[in-house]
């Protein structure tokens, strides 16, 4: 799809200027739109670039999927309980970072707890609670910590059987990065590419080159009223990554029980309505955008600590009904402007 004129302003994603010309193509990849855009006229070939970059897109889910047999995440799945698995060297960078991420998080972040997400029956977006037994049986079968990686080797292998790696919370923001890197070495200076509007990585400028603009603005959408935007964030050559269970949950005996589990209990995450995550990288956005909306409140400072450069955004439930509590981290008041509206507590807390 692409476009010349502005579109209408939407809730997520891109947030238009006045004088914002932009060229956007798009592509269905990942269960979702991926889309690039251009300020207009700036790069000659940006269509052309465009449906390259969405063949590599197209390139990665093919090879790090869970629903394709043949992808090199499911080989692994399939075969690394038995034995040594070989792996791209990419992926094996891919796995190695996971680690560190999952590290980093106190285990929030998880992407070898595919075992759970199948058990509670999100794999095939049907969920169900599991019995005692079923759940214990997957939690004994997930974690990070059963997955050996031999970088020097490029091999994996799994320490127990029904292991299963699934990147859904880091995948997206990797293949975004890998665009940007494509996009760069061609030249590209200015471009914001995204995945399902939750995931973003932006890049020089948005719309022409004025004293006082920096960056693209991008929209955070408001997790209890859909249509509705929360806030606006400026992104100066950085990556937003958003989480939450809005669209992917099931209702069991009246519990509203949403789709991001807690890797460290095999139990659906609750008490956090979004988590956002602002880096350099849309992988490190996106997979820090999950742990923090599994960690809550508490995890703030783990995930973006006073004066650091990574900022969050955090919105739990407020207790007046309906309303909206809005906690920030490493975000001054201008690279942040909250929509206009009743019921949206904004509390800086780091």
């Amino acid at each position: 799809m692409a476009a010349t004129e502005p579109p209408p302003e939407p809730v997520s994603g891109l947030q238009p200027l006045p004088d914002l010309h932009t060229l956007v193509v798009g592509r269905d990849a990942m269960a979702c739109r991926f889309e690039l855009v251009f300020n207009a006229g700036e790069v000659s070939d940006a269509t052309e670039l465009s449906i390259e970059a969405l063949d590599l897109v197209d390139r990665i889910e093919d090879r790090i999927t869970v629903y394709r047999d043949a992808s090199e995440i499911a080989v692994i799945n399939a075969a690394a309980a038995s034995a040594w698995q070989p792996v791209a060297a990419d992926i094996i960078e891919l796995l190695s970072h996971c680690a560190q991420l999952h590290h980093l998080t106190a285990g929030a972040f998880d992407p070898a707890a595919g075992s759970l997400v199948r058990t509670w029956g999100f794999l095939r977006r049907q969920g169900r609670t599991p019995d005692a037994a079923s759940l214990a049986a997957a939690l004994a079968a997930s974690g990070m910590q059963l997955v050996e990686i031999d970088r020097a080797g490029g091999r994996v292998r799994f320490t127990r059987r029904g292991v299963e790696i699934n990147l859904g919370a880091i995948g997206k923001g990797w293949a975004i990065d890998r665009v940007v890197e494509m996009l760069s070495s061609a030249g590209v200076r200015s471009v914001l590419v995204h995945g399902g509007s939750s995931s973003v990585r932006a890049c020089g400028i948005q719309g022409p080159s004025i004293p006082g603009r920096e960056g693209w603005r991008v929209g955070v959408r408001h997790p209890l009223r859909p249509g509705r935007r929360l806030a606006t964030v400026s992104l100066c050559d950085q990556a937003l990554g958003t989480s939450g269970s809005g669209t992917q949950f099931f209702v069991d005996r009246g519990r509203r029980l949403g789709h991001i589990l807690d890797p460290r209990t095999g139990i659906p995450a609750e008490g956090v309505l979004s988590a956002t995550v602002i880096t350099k990288a849309a992988a490190d956005a996106d997979a820090l955008s999950t742990a923090l909306y599994v960690l809550g409140p508490e995890g703030l400072g783990r995930i973006a600590p006073a004066g650091g450069e990574t900022a969050a955004i955090l919105v739990v439930p407020s207790r007046t009904a309906g309303a909206v509590r809005v906690l920030t981290a490493n975000l001054p008041p201008e690279r942040i402007d909250c929509a206009a509206s009743e019921g949206i507590e904004v509390v800086r807390a780091v």
